[in-house]
């Protein structure tokens, strides 16, 4: 099963979006971290993302899709960066995500959800996927729970 662990800040005093600026410690026990997931053969992906303010958001407006201008979520909503983990469980992704380095203030809450696999979808709409788009919907889920 693969989830997305996300990284958001919490409701305390430290400093979001990157204000607290670069903190080698803090840096080098994510790189760390990142490398045991990798030998370990859970991670998939592994990224921060930058500020709102190099983002955009679009939205929808009588069909159409438009760029909002803000206003966007408080910082303490925004993901700071995700991991992608491939494990058999629920419980190991939580017990993965209890282990995510803290300290650098975007990083504080954690949401770990399951990401939808071929086995979730139901066969007549997996039939449109494939016929749909075959070739991304084979490299998604090449030798995952295909149906």
């Amino acid at each position: 099963m693969r989830f997305i662990i996300t990284a958001q800040a919490g409701t305390g005093e430290e400093k979001s979006d990157g204000e607290a600026g670069f903190d080698e410690k803090i840096f080098s026990a994510y790189m760390r971290f990142n490398e045991e997931m990798h030998q370990a053969g859970v991670l998939i992906a592994s990224e921060g993302l930058n500020p709102a303010a190099r983002g955009a958001r679009i939205a929808i407006s009588q069909g159409k899709r438009h760029v909002v201008d803000g206003p966007f979520s408080e910082s303490k909503e925004l993901v700071g960066g995700f991991y992608i983990i491939d494990v058999p469980s629920l419980e190991e992704a939580i017990q993965w995500a209890l282990r995510v380095p803290t300290g650098s203030g975007i990083d504080d809450v954690l949401e770990v959800r399951q990401l939808t696999g071929a086995g979730d979808i139901p066969p007549e709409a997996l039939a449109l996927i494939r016929s749909a788009a075959p070739t991304w919907s084979a490299s998604v889920w090449q030798g995952k729970e295909q149906t």
